[in-house]
């Protein structure tokens, strides 16, 4: 890390703003993009040794000086970063300018996204004064300490200098325990990293004090670095796109990008540091972040909504009394009302909106801020599906629907953007209460519009074309697909519409039964291929929806996938025994029509395979030729085996209980041995009342 740490200090006790301004700049400039500071180099260095092993085979024990110098360099520049955090966020406090404030602020962000450097950014002051600059508080926060600026500069570089002296008296024992570390087997070389990625969820990190008359000494660093890890690299935003020059000719909006920039630090802190979490919950800064979007609702949003956004998505993903917080405190109608601007939405009814420029597509600003809310709002009502709202909860919810309606029909600059913005539309509209749903079918019938006995159906065939669109992908299958495959399922029970349009799409009239249900490209294919999946929740997910589309009927069921796929299903739900023709524990009452078959179906459909779901081509008896001897040779064989199979536990035979489950034979031999104990004993009873 090249930063001239004792030259910025010296710039800050002349009082040289623009000596610290030039300085932060390098800084800035060369570490914009860097998240892995010294891990990096951790990882250089392993790949390096690991390739020098490859080629001699031999591990040389005399060779560690390179890694007692690497290993220096990399604890000296852990150091430099601390203390460079320490100075910048004391000069913070001491008013600076507005250009100079912003690279401190800048140059806090890119130290923030390394988890060993968070030591000097989760204690309250801290975390106070950089929510004074978000425009969080307005409270006034005094030097900590009460130490004049120049003495505490003239101890952190009396600091550096016993760091120097501390670290040539003991580098070398360390280094020799360093080497011997890495000079282990090739699996140790995964160690290091280990040790970096693990979080530590404990110990007081405000019982270190990074500024006032203390100094901090080396152990205290290499402490407080060891309840940290290194961000490992994640998806840059593309907000950040911007190169920082673009940013700071921003003249006009000093002050917001200000708060921007802190806003910035507060989230790589609050994520990175679990105490940070806790001290943010405690100092009550969820109220500040509140009353920022709150106050917000007259006027439109500022480019550093966003990163509000992101603060409050992430308090209330981390801290759950904070979802009940803004729950509360009306947090569902504020990003309602959040949404409703960034859309630009205008209404038509009660509960139908449009926009003002519906032709135009969602900028990538606008879709980002959206999906943060969204987000946001799923946290807080996750819970609320199965639950039965007052009439004013309703009210909103509704209204809610409806402006979620236009993120499910509009598209975005981008594809991808489109597919996330839907995403996490459908994540929230499978979270509100049902009965509030039914606003996505009130919209009138356009010309073009998709429809089913007269309602509007073109979201439910956005949702299909989703669901499609997710079946393809190979990453992330349940994370992607239980959340739309629950949505269309319990629309379909609640809507007779919705299930009879998504019917004709999923489940057409039965005709070809030549190929096995889970065979082809199909949506129907894709879907029972499902029911069999390792995931449990994926498999029944899939499986309920195609059970509500037969009106869960077990006959109709069976029809369309076949008994091999449905069994799993049909255990669940204790109908393996078959002897319900249809289950209603959802309470849905369904339509009485008939599902009549095909006339291609009906001539194959006494040969069709009720296991299989196709029509089996004729397999050859393997009896044939056999005396009723052998046959009955063959049996006793079998039974044999199966019998040894059994005691041995290797399989286990099962059967179907009165209530439709699978279980073990023997459970079944014994209730029907006292179910005939029982009526045997009641016979009993009666002949000796009757002799009586």
């Amino acid at each position: 890390m090249v930063v001239d740490l004792e030259g910025i200090i010296h710039c800050m006790k002349q009082g040289d703003e623009n000596g610290v301004q030039s300085q932060l700049q390098e800084f800035t400039k060369e570490y914009a993009q860097c998240f892995f500071f010294d891990a990096e180099e951790r990882e250089r260095r392993k790949k390096r040794k690991l390739e020098e092993f490859r080629k001699t085979k031999v591990r040389e024990y005399n060779e560690s000086d390179s890694d007692c110098d690497e290993y220096d360099q990399e604890h000296r520049d852990l150091i430099l970063r601390q203390n460079l955090a320490v100075i910048l966020v004391r000069f913070i406090r001491t008013g600076v300018k507005c250009r100079v404030l912003r690279l401190c602020l800048r140059s806090l962000r890119i130290l923030s996204r390394d988890k060993k450097v968070l030591g000097p950014l989760v204690n309250d002051s801290t975390l106070l004064t950089l929510a004074k600059v978000a425009g969080l508080t307005t409270a006034d926060l005094s030097d900590e300490g009460g130490v004049p600026d120049s003495d505490f500069y003239d101890s952190i570089i009396s600091s550096l200098s016993e760091a120097r002296v501390l670290q040539s008296r003991i580098g070398e024992d360390e280094c020799d325990v360093e080497a011997s570390d890495q000079n282990e087997e090739s699996s140790a070389f995964d160690d290091d990293a280990k040790s970096d990625i693990s979080i530590a969820n404990t110990g007081d990190l405000d019982s270190i004090s990074w500024s006032g008359s203390h100094r901090p000494s080396i152990n205290e660093t290499h402490h407080a670095a060891d309840h940290h890890k290194v961000l490992e690299q994640g998806r840059r935003d593309r907000r950040e796109s911007k190169m920082e020059d673009e940013e700071e000719e921003e003249e006009g909006s000093g002050e917001e990008v200000q708060r921007k920039e802190a806003m910035k630090v507060l989230c790589n802190v609050v994520y990175n540091s679990t105490w940070a979490q806790e001290r943010f919950s405690a100092l009550r800064l969820m109220c500040g972040l509140i009353e920022r979007l709150s106050s917000s609702a007259t006027s439109p949003p500022s480019s550093g909504q966003f990163y509000e956004l992101r603060l409050l998505f992430l308090m209330t993903a981390l801290r759950p009394e904070l979802r009940t917080q803004l729950h509360q405190e009306g947090g569902v109608s504020i990003l309602t009302e959040a949404m409703e601007r960034s859309l630009e939405v205008q209404w038509k009814d009660q509960y139908e909106c449009v926009v003002a420029a519906a032709s135009e597509t969602i900028s990538l600003e606008v879709s980002q801020r959206i999906i943060e809310i969204l987000k946001i709002l799923f946290n807080i009502t996750y819970s609320t599906h199965r639950q039965d709202p007052s009439e004013e909860d309703a009210a909103l919810y509704r209204r809610l629907v409806a402006i979620l309606r236009l993120c499910l029909m509009r598209k975005c600059m981008l594809a991808d953007d489109t597919d996330e913005l839907q995403g996490h539309t459908v994540n929230l509209l499978s979270a509100l209460p049902l009965q509030c749903l039914d606003v996505l079918l009130v919209a009138p019938i356009q010309a073009d519009s998709q429809q089913s006995q007269g309602v509007n159906m073109d979201c439910v065939h956005i949702l299909l074309s989703f669901m499609e669109r997710r079946l393809d992908s190979g990453d992330k299958v349940k994370e992607k697909l239980t959340p739309v495959l629950n949505l269309l399922t319990e629309s379909c029970r609640a809507h007779r519409e919705t299930r009879h349009y998504i019917r004709k799409h999923i489940l057409p009239p039965l005709r070809d039964v030549s190929h096995r249900p889970e065979e082809g490209s199909s949506v129907k294919s894709r879907l029972i291929r499902l029911m069999t999946h390792l995931d449990t929740d994926l498999k029944h997910c899939a499986a309920d929806l195609i059970f509500v589309l037969c009106k869960e009927n077990v006959r109709r069921f069976v029809k369309y996938t076949g008994y091999g796929n449905a069994a799993g299903l049909l255990a669940t739900k204790g109908l393996l025994g078959g002897q319900m023709s249809r289950t209603l524990s959802s309470g849905t009452q369904y339509s009485s029509e008939s599902d009549s078959d095909t006339e291609e179906y009906r001539q194959v459909k006494d040969r069709v395979n009720p296991v299989t779901g196709r029509v089996e081509a004729e397999q050859p008896d393997p009896m044939e030729g056999m005396t009723e001897e052998e046959k009955e040779e063959e049996a006793k064989r079998l039974i044999m085996i199966f019998n040894k199979l059994s005691r041995d536990k290797i399989i286990q035979p099962m059967g179907v209980n009165s209530e439709g489950r699978l279980v073990p034979m023997s459970g079944l031999r014994e209730n029907s041995l006292n179910e005939g104990g029982e009526s045997g004993s009641e016979i009993d009873e009666g002949k000796e009342g009757k002799n009586n």
